[in-house]
């Protein structure tokens, strides 16, 4: 057995059987090892920001991790973004980087650079194998870093000759994560007296704690305290529509985060952070906070947020379930123009029960959250880490995890020029993904944001910046060079009849839904 063989078989061991892999030179013993290793399955992306975002769906779908195979340091950049969002999502993923091998390290040889120190900036966990019988010990040490108190990311760097080296003993793990905690009950009693106490208590749910169960508990205290609770603004998975608590989350727009925040004198953070503006802006404070309020952490990223919520819900004496949830309500089918508002109405007029949504629809999307309040349940994802690009990827790995339903990615133009190679991969796995790009020919939101920064834009240099057209994309050509069926509609009918065939059409279908340009 050579090393390569060792980390996947440790890798299956360890309950991780999907690899999401753009391979080089440096990896082709990883590579050959599949065949040896048939429980792990490998799927080629076509570019390493693909194969880092699929893990990034996968983990937060499954809650467990899927690996990234990635060439060498180029790659590992190419990859950095959904790495990034990853990251800020919390998700379990196995980052695992091919170096060259270490006797060839000294000749700085062109694609040579430092792997280790730049996979610090996002993982919980770094280590380069030093030799074959230390990979399967750093294998274990890295699942056991992801999935622990907190998860997050854990990156291997597999030099070649480790790689082919041939194992003579196997080494141990030699990491225990933390166990995840939880607040003891003095501490739990007292965040109860302050929530009894406060005049405009506000509860905001992110992480783990936005999961259906955990939010739930969480609008039972609210009930019982007098309290409001907010969604934070990215959660990395959430479950919506009927049935659920009737939870707004907090707005993007620092302005009107601040208007739903203002008067708050608790803060009680439950996975989540401390509301911060997306941006500086002249003139504005970048904390979102009230200066009045108390911040109280209930539970962070290496809490059992699950658990926490729960004995808070107990000890504040909830009722068994929330007071007030979102009703079902299904919209009649939109006729007309597409516009943002007929866009959203036609996807909630058509969604099945139980459909996966990756959300990256970005300005086009401002009324989804109102018109799937009452839809059929779903869970979404959103892009918790604000670096586009993450949609396409993410669908691709949330439909590898969730192989019995129905993945609904609804995609900005522009984010989905960042990784659309990820429907060469939908094609070739057959997966049943619904695409639905909204196409406004536009950057919209920088749009919004050249204003919002005071920004000055008097000639067409600036516009054409911002501008998709000139030529105007192609999404249905695009997607069928890549072996995606695609369909263009303009009406609201359209995209609702278009919707309802691709959830009844096995393998992806791609929808360019064509918008007003801009922000229209």
């Amino acid at each position: 057995m050579n090393g390569a063989q060792s980390l996947l078989s440790t890798l299956v061991d360890e309950g991780v059987t999907v690899c999401f892999a753009n391979p080089g030179t440096s990896e082709m013993h990883f590579v050959a090892a599949l065949d040896a290793v048939p429980s792990m399955r490998g799927i080629l992306v076509l570019f390493e920001g693909v194969a880092t975002g699929a893990a990034d769906g996968y983990g937060r779908v499954t809650g467990s991790p899927a690996a990234a195979l990635l060439h060498l340091g180029p790659g590992q950049g190419n990859g950095l973004a959904n790495l990034h969002n990853a990251r800020r999502a919390r998700t379990p993923l196995i980052n695992i980087v091919g170096d060259h091998a270490t006797s060839h390290l000294r000749f700085d040889a062109p694609l040579t650079s430092d792997i280790a120190s730049v996979a610090e900036t996002f993982s919980l966990f770094t280590r380069t194998s030093a030799a074959p019988d230390d990979v399967a010990g750093d294998a274990r040490d890295a699942v056991a870093a992801a999935t622990g108190g907190p998860t997050g990311v854990a990156t291997l760097v597999l030099p070649a000759d480790v790689s082919w080296g041939e194992v003579t003993s196997s080494s141990t793990s030699t990491v225990a994560p933390p166990a995840p905690q939880v607040p003891s009950q003095t501490t739990l009693r007292a965040i109860a007296d302050q929530l009894a106490a406060a005049a405009k208590p506000i509860i905001l749910v992110g992480g783990a704690a936005a999961r259906a169960t955990p939010l739930a508990d969480a609008a039972r205290i609210a009930d019982a305290t007098g309290a409001t609770v907010l969604l934070e603004t990215f959660p990395p998975i959430t479950t919506r529509g009927a049935g659920s608590p009737v939870v707004d989350r907090l707005s993007y727009l620092g302005e009107f985060a601040a208007l739903q925040l203002e008067g708050c004198d608790l803060l009680v953070l439950a996975g989540a952070s401390a509301p911060a503006s997306f941006f500086a802006y002249p003139g504005a404070a970048s904390s979102l906070t009230p200066p009045e309020a108390t911040v109280v952490t209930l539970c962070d990223a290496s809490s059992d947020a699950a658990s926490t919520l729960a004995l808070l819900a107990s000890t504040v004496g909830a009722a068994a379930s929330p007071a007030a949830v979102n009703a079902p309500s299904v919209p009649e089918v939109p006729t007309g123009p597409l516009t943002s508002a007929s866009l959203a109405a036609a996807v909630a007029a058509t969604l099945p029960e139980g459909v996966t949504i990756v959300d990256e629809s970005n300005t086009g999307g401002i009324h989804l959250a109102g018109a799937l309040a009452g839809a059929p349940a779903h869970d979404v994802l959103t892009l918790t880490g604000g670096a586009i690009g993450y949609g396409l990827p993410a669908a691709l790995g949330a439909a590898i995890g969730r192989p019995d339903g129905r993945t609904l990615c609804l995609e900005a133009d522009g984010s989905a020029l960042y990784t659309l190679q990820a429907l060469w991969t939908m094609a070739r796995e057959e997966l049943d993904v619904t695409i639905v790009i909204l196409s406004n020919r536009s950057y919209a939101i920088l749009n919004l944001e050249l204003a919002r920064v005071g920004a000055v834009a008097e000639g067409s240099a600036a516009a054409t910046m911002l501008d998709l057209g000139s030529p105007d994309l192609d999404f249905v050509s695009l997607a069928q060079g890549l072996g995606v069926m695609g369909v263009r509609v303009d009406t609201a009918e359209g995209l609702a009849d278009a919707l309802t065939t691709s959830y009844a059409t096995h393998g992806p279908t791609l929808i360019e839904a064509i918008l007003p340009k801009g922000l229209g």
